[in-house]
């Protein structure tokens, strides 16, 4: 059954949510007994199984990594009851679940522990950190020790907002924390880590940052422009930008656009963008509309194209260690068929032909998510020598390109007209700058 759903729902794909959270009956307990279920200022989403793996299949998802979500359990016994069902649900269903285990911080020693115990007996696939824990923010000196053991392990470590500490009531009530709160926090360790060059003194852990990012295109710009002036103030040491940046992965869950990813590149490369859900927060069918349509505009966007499957599966698979090809850029870029078509039209059939022409190159670009360019040019010279630059995305694309009835229209309406062709393949010297052709005019 499981094979048939797999094969009905595209999973040869293999959509991968780095995104998902785990909300045990023991957590819940924990939190209603403590009177704290309220804490991050909205109800905790009923969660299961069955209903996870529904949706899952509905919306062709292969593989959810769960993390606990907030807030975090006072007790170290909860934390370590939430890991070891995580690790029981990755067990009982086979390439479906991927976990990150959560720690009992801010007791840093009972913290390592905890990392210990589930890297090494439950085999988790990563661990999952509050930006912070009772006021204890990521960043600070105290977790170096954690930090430390998390890098000797080559951890992945997904990020995930809860309440700030201190915390304001009132503008709680007024801006619930999800709506913007949380990306100040998340925007807050992050940089309290880069401010101290944890991620570049740890650089075998691999750090997740949720919510596209957060402020974070934003403040990395700012925060290298004020750098000297800390400095000189002595309130900062040596940064190293790069080597800080080099760890951060970042998810796409809520607010993604074309746009958001577009301004994610300016801090980041391809190969560090994520799909991300944040499967039970969000209803399940708002979820699946929101993938339709992520799926959508990395298909149409000439620019964002070739970053399809990365962002959707090759990515993930990489990082969590599924498959030993890092992907790139560059392997899209080479992938695409570019020829610039050299024509010479009869005369007597030059405006009869460019009509026919500029309707194919308009309904292929609208209509074909792998016409990536048809680009038709008329000689300065001579009007009927015409050039068209192509590029599509592969050349399974082109192929389904010649099958299109604008294009056989096209073809059987011109065979008359064009006294010569020639389709000479051109190959790209430079692929890397291939996604950046259409970006720069928009």
């Amino acid at each position: 059954m499981l094979s048939l759903m797999i094969a009905a729902n595209g999973f040869a794909q293999g959509v991968i949510d780095v995104h998902s959270h785990i909300i045990t009956p023991e957590f819940v307990l924990a939190l209603e007994t403590e009177g704290r279920v309220m804490d991050e200022g909205f109800p905790l989403p009923k969660y299961n199984v069955v209903n996870h793996l529904k949706w899952m299949d509905e919306a062709g998802v292969q593989t959810s990594v769960l993390t606990l979500a907030a807030p975090q359990p006072s007790s170290a016994e909860v934390v370590r009851q939430t890991n070891e069902t995580a690790a029981r649900i990755k067990k009982e269903h086979p390439g479906r679940f991927l976990f990150c285990a959560a720690l009992p911080l801010p007791d840093v020693s009972k913290a390592i522990e905890e990392a210990k115990y589930a890297l090494d007996v439950l085999k988790a696939d990563g661990i999952k950190l509050a930006t912070n824990v009772d006021g204890q923010y990521l960043g600070a000196p105290e977790l170096d020790t954690l930090f430390s053991v998390l890098n000797e392990r080559k951890a992945i470590v997904i990020l995930h907002p809860h309440r700030p500490e201190p915390v304001n009531k009132q503008v709680m009530k007024q801006t619930p924390l999800a709506m913007q709160e949380y990306l100040s926090e998340t925007t807050r360790a992050v940089s309290n880590m880069i401010s101290r060059n944890v991620l570049a003194r740890y650089n075998n852990i691999k750090v997740i940052v949720p919510h596209c990012g957060a402020y974070l295109p934003l403040a990395i710009p700012r925060m290298k422009s004020l750098t000297p002036v800390m400095q000189t103030n002595k309130m900062v040491g040596e940064i190293d930008y790069e080597a800080n940046l080099r760890t951060l992965y970042y998810d796409l869950a809520g607010a993604h656009s074309p746009e958001v990813i577009r301004m994610l590149l300016t801090i980041t490369t391809p190969d560090h963008l994520l799909y991300g859900s944040d499967y039970p927060y969000v209803a399940p069918q708002v979820l699946t509309k929101s993938l339709a349509r992520m799926k959508d505009y990395l298909s149409k966007e000439p620019d964002l194209a070739p970053l399809r499957k990365m962002i959707l599966y090759q990515n993930a698979k990489w990082l969590f260690g599924q498959t030993g090809e890092k992907p790139s850029i560059e392997n899209a870029a080479q992938k695409m068929i570019v020829r610039i078509a050299e024509i010479e039209v009869y005369p007597q059939y030059l405006e009869e032909y460019l009509a026919f022409a500029n309707e194919v190159d308009r309904l292929s670009i609208e209509r074909e998510p792998g016409v990536i360019c048809l680009y038709p040019m008329q000689s300065a010279e001579d009007s009927c020598l015409i050039r068209i630059l192509e590029i599509y995305a592969s050349d399974e694309a082109y192929q389904q390109h010649l099958k299109t009835p604008h294009f056989q229209k096209y073809k059987q309406g011109t065979l008359h007209m064009v006294k010569d062709l020639k389709l000479p393949t051109m190959k790209p010297l430079d692929p890397k700058t291939m996604k950046l052709i259409f970006k720069k005019q928009r």
